[in-house]
């Protein structure tokens, strides 16, 4: 008998087989605690050395009845050797604690794909409320697939007979016992979690133990149970650039790169915000952190980014987040930020609308409304995040332009990069930009609408400063004095003045890169969050010798100034982003170019196969 040591667990003689990458999904109730497995296996991973997407799928119900397949809670895992960009299309791997889960998952897998059931979960009344007439795990047609069927119930039930705790206590630990099994089956050290557990549990020891003898109890399931014949290890493509690398979401990304924009500018931050589902964890890291910011919780959206103009107006480093709901509540107050022109970060994390609409589901579908969703001529500058990690990222240049051009920001994330998670190099201080801002203190001849000639910025000139009074409100501004202006001569002017200001921020960015063949007949346009998604694609596709190459959008408005350019130079276009067509309406405005779109509204990101079967068909209208 031989062994294999990995991370202070045995692994016995069953055969290890070499992979390049698995996508996993981990699904049963909103109850079973899924997207904490995940998170644990996503955390073990990244701990390995591997790089890693996720995709957590909440329901949309708040209290979905329990074994529907309305309340499945899903949370999918892409990890592997080499970069990865998105979280898969279809999946290796389904841990499956009901038939519920079961059945919404089923059709994701691969052929030869691996699913491990909670068997026990396969009672008559369970079978029922997923629809079944009949247990689906006896039936036809799941030949194609390894399926093994395991009594993770009973074996969480047994694994803790001699514990003082309740039948509802050790029923919660069910998903630990299938995260030690999963831990098995893919060579995971079990250290991260139990140190996470650790944490937890410290003054609940007895739910400590419970928890760290039920992952054991996994492990050594699949340790030595006949039906796993072998495990799996991950073969290493890539070595990572030295440094400290941290797992972590883009919500927490947007939210320390706050932090890192105002440490980087000497200002205070101030975040105002109401919560907002999938936005509300950029206000929970923010408020962990609360020696560089001060953190208001307001009573509803209005009263959040009046805060934020608010402390904008006091020389703070202002923020508010929120959602596509939210933003609606906003825009009377980004308007008021228009006016007085004043420095301001607005954050919306999408998703599906509208109204109330699908709350925990993604979508790309407040472009129009960040671009154009006030009243009167008021312009606003609008970037986009590409990934969990860009989220940290975005937020510095945001601060950046708001600073010095002293005008609202909106950003746009959404809820597939708020959640998701990916592999953060963490980088140091002196690695991150210097930001400069454009507090005014000299009295003589001061204005407070002077405009700098270049940037069209106004002086911030702090309340309070002695020969710096000034006052500010939402009336039409005369140039230059501040003071207000009925002549429609001057507000024809200071619209045209904000227009240009908003226009001129394309200056500072950097030229746009194209990824793919240089040869390309094709080019796919995608913003945001549908980077990563196009860039698989396109490096399939290339692979396999498809003249294919791609853009990724993050500056909206004002677009890239070389853009134009850049697109005339291919046959054909197509825009693909998780709306009905916004981006693909704008560029077909300005620009007047006939480019095809592929959008998608599910509430689900692109898989790559869906932007590979439009470019197939492009290729073949081209021939």
């Amino acid at each position: 008998m031989t062994t294999h040591e990995t991370n202070g667990e045995v692994n016995s003689s069953k055969k290890i087989e070499e992979l390049d990458e698995v996508v996993i999904r981990f699904a049963g109730d909103s109850g079973d605690g899924m997207q904490l497995t995940g998170d644990q296996f996503t955390t073990a991973s990244a701990m390995m050395g591997e790089d890693v997407a996720t995709l957590p799928d909440y329901p949309s119900e708040i209290r979905a009845p329990a074994g529907t397949v309305f309340g499945v809670s899903g949370f999918q895992l892409r990890f592997g050797g080499g970069e990865v960009f998105t979280p898969g299309d279809e999946i290796d791997v389904l841990i499956a604690m009901n038939p519920a889960a079961f059945k919404t998952n089923l059709a994701s897998l691969k052929d030869g794909g691996i699913v491990v059931v909670n068997e026990d979960a396969f009672t008559q009344r369970n079978l029922e409320k997923a629809g079944y007439s009949s247990n689906p795990l006896d039936g036809e047609g799941l030949g194609k697939f390894k399926i093994f069927r395991a009594n993770i119930t009973k074996l969480t039930q047994n694994a803790l007979t001699d514990k003082q705790l309740s039948p509802k206590q050790v029923d919660l630990c069910k998903n630990f016992l299938a995260l030690g099994l999963t831990y098995w089956l893919f060579n995971r050290s079990m250290d991260p979690t139990k140190n996470w557990l650790k944490k937890k549990f410290q003054a609940k020891p007895a739910l400590l133990d419970a928890n760290l003898h039920v992952l054991q109890a996994g492990w050594n399931f699949g340790n030595t149970a006949e039906m796993f014949t072998s495990s799996y290890s991950i073969r290493k493509q890539e070595k990572r650039k030295a440094g400290v690398y941290r797992y972590i979401t883009g919500n927490t990304a947007a939210a320390l790169g706050l932090i890192a924009a105002a440490k980087k500018s000497g200002l205070r931050l101030f975040l105002g915000s109401y919560p907002i589902t999938p936005a509300t964890d950029i206000l929970h890291e923010v408020v962990k952190h609360k020696q560089f910011a001060t953190v208001f919780q307001a009573e509803d959206e209005i009263a959040g980014i009046g805060s934020a103009v608010g402390a904008a107006f006091g020389g703070a480093l202002a923020v508010t987040t929120t959602s596509g709901p939210g933003l609606s509540l906003k825009s009377e107050f980004i308007g008021l930020a228009v006016m007085t022109e004043l420095p301001l970060i607005i954050v919306d994390v999408q998703r599906a609308g509208p109204s109330t609409g699908l709350p925990t589901k993604t979508e790309q579908s407040d472009l129009f409304q960040a671009i154009w969703g006030r009243h009167g001529e008021s312009p606003a500058v609008v970037l986009a995040a590409s990934s969990p990690r860009d989220c940290f990222d975005i937020m510095l240049e945001a601060a950046t332009i708001a600073l010095k051009y002293m005008t609202p920001v909106i950003v746009l994330t959404d809820g597939y990069l708020g959640n998701g998670a990916e592999v953060w190099h963490i980088p140091s201080e002196s690695e991150l930009p210097e930001i400069k801002h454009n507090r005014h203190t000299k009295t003589e001849g001061f204005q407070p609408y002077k405009h700098d000639p270049e940037t069209l910025g106004r002086p911030w000139a702090v309340p309070g400063t002695p020969g710096l009074e000034h006052r500010i409100g939402g009336l039409e501004k005369e140039d230059g004095s501040g003071a207000v202006s009925h002549s429609p001569v001057n507000h024809e002017k200071m619209c045209h003045l904000r227009a240009n200001k908003v226009a001129g921020v394309a200056r500072e960015y950097a030229p746009t890169t194209v990824y793919g063949d240089p040869n390309a007949k094709v080019l796919v346009v995608g913003w945001g969050s549908t980077a990563g998604v196009i860039k698989t694609a396109v490096k399939k596709l290339n692979s396999e010798g498809t003249p294919v190459a791609s853009i990724n959008l993050r500056h909206l408005n004002p677009l890239p100034s070389d853009l134009q350019t850049i697109m005339k130079k291919y046959p054909k276009i197509v825009v693909a982003e998780n709306n009905l067509g916004q981006l693909w309406q704008i560029i077909r405005a300005q620009y007047l170019l006939d480019v095809e779109k592929l959008a998608k509204i599910t509430g689900q990101p692109f898989r790559a196969d869906e932007i590979e079967t439009k470019v197939h068909s492009m290729i073949g209208g081209l021939k």
